[in-house]
């Protein structure tokens, strides 16, 4: 379905024109327009005729997003009454009441709808356009039982009344009157930039009936002169704008009668539209209300319209309830796919973690904090005394360790083993290095047997190696050993 695309529809008894408006830069273009007819005294008409409108639009490839529906001024009434306030807010709170004390009535099966003509500080006038509840509540289940479910639902004189405002451009300096004369009715429209003071910017409109017999422009001339005498207008009406459906007006007999420049309205110029197109209508001022209606989306409230007092038109509050849930939906998945996909990463890390943990726990025991206790402590200057001493018995020769032989006496033990075995092994020793506990030794023999012969006189002589290093280069057999008294080695 075209979202851009607008269907106004004008409903009588038994017959509905409609327009569809597509848009066009700043403006609207009709994409097609047709009307239907039912029988004048079957019960279902309206039915049948939302049913032939339906057909009609789908036989046209007509496709629009929404819709407004404009009543025929047979099914509706106009009133003028009095209101006490002027702010809207409080007029709407307050127009039941006005209207039902005004008409000496019971409105409890009516629905309302207003303008305000007027305004000043002894109140607001206003003009009243009261439909049946029952009317109403027919055509919108007809039309929402064809899938058509209309934003709103206006007098006929309102679309018209936005229809003359929009689209005629007339010469500046002009305060017109807008007459339109259908098989049916008549309608009188004066803009509200030409209304008196204290108007709020509204149409000042007027509907009546025409007769089949009836001269269109004694009725036409007898009707403006009504309506100009009720209102008080700022500037005097100086041009009449008249569409007739029956072309049967006379202007001159009108400008005689009234004394103002009268002239016919082309329809087709101010829509835009092949008169073709038009001609496709049973009459062009039915198109002419179909086509005002039509442009009730280019507005953002409409004062005029009897769905905000019955059944007030949910469609698009019912749509965005639906894309929120929709979206709330789909957001609420795509976080639970998020976390979940987060969740099964972290517990591939804190597996790989705790897999880690245990494996190495036995052999970081030893440096995790908690499994040993530490060293009692110690005073400081009795370390240093004790640390002084050692020091200074080990320089002397005389003590090695703690419990261990002196260092003279490891000396032997080592000498002792060199000698026994030097001529046999060939051997030649590169360095001898002392230490506290240990004695490290570097030097060749001229086989592997020889040194391993030299490392058996050693452990012969109560030595016992801690650590060797073999390796054979220019034909030498090289050591490095490690080694200690066996009585040391444990400690």
């Amino acid at each position: 379905m075209e979202a851009q695309n607008f269907l106004g529809i004008y409903i009588s008894r038994n017959a509905a024109t409609a327009v569809c408006l597509g848009p066009q830069g700043q403006d609207c273009k009709t994409i097609g327009c047709f009307s239907v007819s039912g029988q004048e005294k079957e019960e279902q008409n309206l039915q049948m005729l939302a049913t032939l409108i339906a057909q009609g639009c789908v036989e046209r490839g007509l496709e629009f997003s929404e819709a407004a529906v404009a009543l025929d001024c047979a099914m509706f009434m106009q009133h003028n009454i009095h209101s006490n306030f002027a702010d809207p807010k409080q007029i709407a709170a307050t127009i039941r009441f006005d209207t039902e004390e005004a008409l000496a009535a019971d409105i409890s099966d009516v629905a309302l709808a207003f303008n305000i003509i007027s305004s000043d500080q002894a109140g607001s006038e206003l003009a009243i356009f009261s439909a049946q509840r029952k009317i109403l509540s027919d055509v919108l289940l007809a039309l929402q039982s064809n899938n058509i479910d209309p934003v709103s639902i206006e007098p006929d004189i309102s679309c018209l009344s936005r229809l003359a405002c929009r689209n005629v451009s007339l010469p500046e300096g002009s305060h017109p009157l807008f007459g339109m004369l259908s098989c049916r009715g008549g309608h009188l429209v004066i803009p509200p930039s030409f209304t008196g003071p204290g108007s709020q910017k509204t149409s000042i409109m007027r509907t009546f009936l025409v007769g089949p017999t009836q001269n269109r422009s004694e009725l036409l001339a007898r009707e403006i002169v009504m309506t100009t005498a009720l209102i008080n207008t700022s500037e005097p009406i100086n041009c009449l704008k008249v569409l007739d459906s029956a072309g049967l007006v006379d202007y001159q007999s009108l400008r005689d009668k009234l004394h103002i420049e009268a002239t016919g309205l082309d329809l087709a110029l101010c829509t835009a539209t092949d008169p073709r197109t038009i001609a496709g209508c049973d009459d062009p001022v039915d198109f002419a209300i179909a086509y005002g209606a039509a442009l009730a989306h280019l507005e953002k409230t409409q004062t005029l319209n009897f769905r905000n007092d019955f059944m007030p038109y949910q469609g698009k509050k019912l749509r965005m309830q639906r894309a929120l849930k929709l979206a709330s939906y789909s957001v609420i998945i795509l976080m639970l796919v998020i976390g979940m996909y987060f969740q099964a990463q972290l517990f591939k890390v804190n597996k790989s973690r705790r897999r880690l943990r245990s494996k190495f726990t036995k052999d970081y025991s030893a440096v995790m904090p908690g499994q040993h206790q530490l060293p009692p402590k110690m005073n400081p200057l009795t370390k240093l005394g004790s640390e002084l001493r050692r020091i200074r018995n080990a320089k002397s020769g005389l003590i090695g360790v703690k419990g261990g032989k002196s260092i003279s006496s490891r000396l032997t033990l080592v000498l002792q083993a060199i000698n026994s075995c030097a001529k046999q092994t060939n051997l030649n020793i590169d360095s001898i290095s002392i230490t506290e506990r240990t004695i490290n030794i570097v030097g060749d023999t001229f086989s592997r047997s020889s040194t391993l012969n030299f490392f058996d006189a050693v452990k012969n002589n109560d030595m016992e190696i801690l650590q060797q290093r073999l390796y054979t280069e220019d034909r030498r057999d090289h050591f490095s050993i490690t080694v200690a008294p066996k009585n040391d080695a444990g400690n």
